[in-house]
């Protein structure tokens, strides 16, 4: 009888594992997070210039390039961390750390992809967006390695990752970035990753960070700090944008860029909410897993599209 209750104890502990290779392979090549690359669209649609078939054209391949380099980091990484993930109550289903993919077979696909992409961006791709696509490839890599256990740095190379896709769509298209949208897009980044670091460490508190010892050096105190002044510095540079005209009056019905103001800053308390519960987890499944959060992103997005089409 003992030795059937702790088989059936093992069984209960062990992650389910479905599917097959592919299966596996696809799963660790984390689909929900290829919503992220959506952000390659972020300064062509402010620039008005979006739905146009070469715009789209170009932004597609982008947005697949971008997603197979970050497929293949994700590969890698869940590579290294195997077993380190089999001890997180979370991470332990992940397809490598349950078996489903052989820790070989996850490098194999990883360094395939990590060649293919950067190449396919050589030859289809102008040469700084290709050269920027190797360089977010070559600190994405970096980071797996060694950058994500170094304090505050970690932060800033998850960051730079953001700001990276959005950039790419304006080199893709030729479109010149202000300095409001890149210091919008690059706090507005830091906010969410602070809060999900924050959101981490509430979580592994007392489990000894279990899978990320850095979490153990940074204080719950620290990072929230650091979501709050990145917030607070994200509405600041919306808010420049929003009141800087360009000497151009606006003819449209209603001042939709200034209104937005309103939206976006609603949209930073909602979701500063999750932060300061310290359930900040994802940013995709934060937003697409609150409706009132979703229903004022929508609202946002309208009124920043009013505005460039100056209606």
């Amino acid at each position: 009888m003992t030795l059937l209750r702790e088989r059936s104890d093992r069984g209960q502990a062990a992650p389910s594992v479905r599917g097959g290779l592919l299966t596996g392979l696809l799963r660790t090549a984390r689909p929900k997070q290829w919503v992220k690359n959506v952000l390659v669209a972020a300064a062509p649609a402010a620039a008005g210039v979006l739905f146009t078939a070469h715009a789209l054209t170009r932004l597609a391949l982008v947005f697949v390039l971008f997603t197979a380099c970050a497929a293949a980091v994700y590969l890698v990484n869940d590579a290294r961390d195997a077993e380190a993930d089999r001890a997180h109550p979370v991470k332990c289903r992940r397809p490598v750390a349950a078996g489903q993919v052989p820790v070989p077979a996850a490098y194999a696909a990883g360094i395939v992809l990590g060649v293919l992409a950067p190449a396919a961006a050589a030859l289809l791709c102008p040469p700084a967006l290709a050269a920027l696509l190797a360089g977010y490839l070559a600190m994405q890599l970096a980071y797996c390695v060694s950058l994500k256990h170094v304090l505050v740095v970690d932060l800033a190379v998850v960051t730079a990752g953001f700001v990276m896709r959005a950039v790419a769509g304006g080199l893709a298209l030729g479109i010149p970035l202000s300095r409001w949208f890149l210091i919008t897009t690059g706090f507005g980044a830091l906010f969410m990753v602070a809060a999900k670091r924050y959101s981490e460490a509430v979580q592994l508190a007392g489990n000894g960070g279990a899978t990320r010892a850095l979490l153990t050096e940074y204080t719950t105190g620290y990072l929230r700090f650091v979501w709050q002044l990145a917030a607070g510095v994200a509405v600041l540079g919306y808010c420049l944008w929003a009141l800087e005209e360009g000497g151009v009056p606006h003819t449209s019905v209603l001042p939709w860029r200034q209104l937005s103001v309103v939206a976006f800053v609603l949209a930073v308390l909602r979701y500063a909410v999750f932060a300061d519960r310290g359930t900040a987890g994802e940013p995709e499944d934060v937003v697409l897993g609150d409706r009132a959060l979703a229903l004022i992103g929508l609202v946002w997005a309208a009124m920043y599209a009013l505005a460039v089409a100056d209606w």
